[in-house]
């Protein structure tokens, strides 16, 4: 297989196993594949397949998932090989964070090499590179080969689609305490880690459906949210049910989470999505919003106010005075190693301490310069995204770019809250997002 080409007028005949574009350049001919088939492949897998499942021997980097990811690199770089089927198509931003990602990863690789790493510590730096590597894949493949809008609203609602569906595993999950997952079985595949199927808090089940946590389940729910809102906003008519269908679906499953991080997303969403609508649609907004905490407060009682409990108790209860203690630590953790950190993958919860935040667990892993990286990796899709929005005059492209650019804000945001990297699902779908702004970017530059 050889991925689309990056002319649209390119020509329709070609070698055996060549694939071509067809002459509008928006989808491939019947029959042949392109990028976005691939990364709708890789989102089926993301969304459907359970995270816990993986290829025994490469552990958490195993997951099918986080394979097709690095299949998806393997993919963009064959592509350069002739230039009728590169998919570069003139200045790319994402290229060049990609590259100051991987710099930093490879550095902090160097200087865990460098000192006398034990063996759990060796995996981790390996499995380390491998998520890189696969991340990588996923955010230059979306952002240099999505040819243009109709395809890039093609991977959004595959998106939307996997979010729904396990939005209501998780619905299913916290009603009756069933882990569909649990019954689940793969060939091939073997299960990473001990688990517990639904974790409780405060008598209530917390779905995590086909994620690895509750937290890291409603964190997902909530990047997912914006994109959902944009099809649903812009549904043809005849189509609006099943545009809306998923929003109801996230906004039902998102407090039953009982996760701050997920109430914490969904006021990210508000945030940066309700400011560039309509005054009526705000106010329709903020309606649903106030209906939906009613039925919920009546479907199930303390539902509401276990998650105002946990807000109000931000400071004072065992889960943040624990995160605010990770700073009081963490110079220790720094200090030997401040620019290149010990190495990605090496601050294992079972030999140091669980770090509830990216940006602490990257200042020691990558240092202060994968630190550095890391911001910019995440800034950039809110930068493009919103650069896009600014240069289209299309009302709709304006609307999926600040969409976007709220999902990006979602991770940024959520980052502070969970070691974000060691969970598949919303680590590879932040990369995604990112490379779908680039996407986003070059063509309402190129417009």
């Amino acid at each position: 297989m050889a991925p689309t080409p990056a002319s649209s007028t390119a020509s329709s005949t070609g070698p055996p196993g060549t694939l071509i574009a067809d002459p509008a350049g928006t989808r491939p001919l019947p029959g042949r594949v392109d990028a976005v088939t691939v990364l709708s492949a890789f989102v089926l897998m993301l969304t459907v397949v359970p995270a816990r499942f993986v290829v025994g021997p490469l552990g958490a980097a195993g997951t099918p998932a986080g394979i097709m990811a690095v299949l998806c690199l393997g993919w963009y770089l064959s592509s350069m090989i002739t230039a009728r089927t590169t998919p570069l198509r003139g200045p790319q931003p994402v290229r060049s964070v990609m590259v100051l990602f991987a710099c930093s990863i490879l550095a902090a690789y160097a200087a865990a090499m460098g000192r006398n790493l034990p063996g759990l510590e060796a995996n981790g730096a390996d499995r380390g590179l491998i998520l890189m590597l696969g991340w990588i894949g996923v955010a230059l493949l979306a952002a240099d080969g999505i040819p243009d809008l109709e395809r890039l609203e093609a991977v959004r609602r595959r998106l939307v689609a996997g979010g729904g569906f396990i939005a209501a595993v998780g619905a299913l999950q916290f009603f009756t305490g069933v882990d569909l997952a649990g019954y689940l079985a793969f060939p091939g595949l073997t299960t990473s880690t001990s688990y517990t199927s639904v974790l409780q808090r405060e008598e209530f089940n917390r779905p995590m459906a086909t994620a690895t946590h509750p937290i890291e389940f409603g964190v997902v729910m909530a990047m997912l949210l914006p994109l959902a809102l944009h099809g649903a906003i812009h549904a043809e008519k005849g189509r609006r049910f099943r545009g809306w269908l998923p929003v109801a679906l996230i906004m039902i499953v998102l407090p039953m989470t009982v996760s701050r991080s997920a109430m914490l997303g969904m006021a990210v969403v508000g945030l940066v999505v309700l400011p560039v609508w309509p005054a009526m649609w705000r106010v329709w907004a903020l309606l649903i919003v106030g209906l939906l905490s009613v039925a919920l407060r009546a479907v199930v009682p303390g539902l509401i106010g276990t998650l105002t409990s946990l807000v109000s108790s931000i400071g004072s209860d065992s889960s943040t005075t624990t995160r605010t203690n990770d700073y009081a630590v963490i110079g220790e953790a720094v200090a030997p190693r401040p620019w290149f950190g010990q190495g990605f993958g090496t601050y294992l919860p079972q030999t140091y301490r669980i770090l509830d935040n990216q940006y602490l667990l990257s200042l020691v892993e990558t240092g202060i310069a994968g630190l550095a990286v890391l911001l910019v990796v995440l800034l950039s899709g809110w930068t493009l995204a919103r650069k896009a929005r600014k240069a289209s005059a299309d009302p709709e492209t304006r609307h999926l770019a600040q969409c976007f650019a709220a999902s990006m804000a979602v991770a940024a945001a959520s980052y502070a809250t969970f070691d974000a990297f060691s969970f598949p699902m919303a680590a590879s779908l932040t990369f995604l997002c990112l490379g779908c702004c680039g996407a986003l970017w070059r063509m309402t530059r190129a417009s």
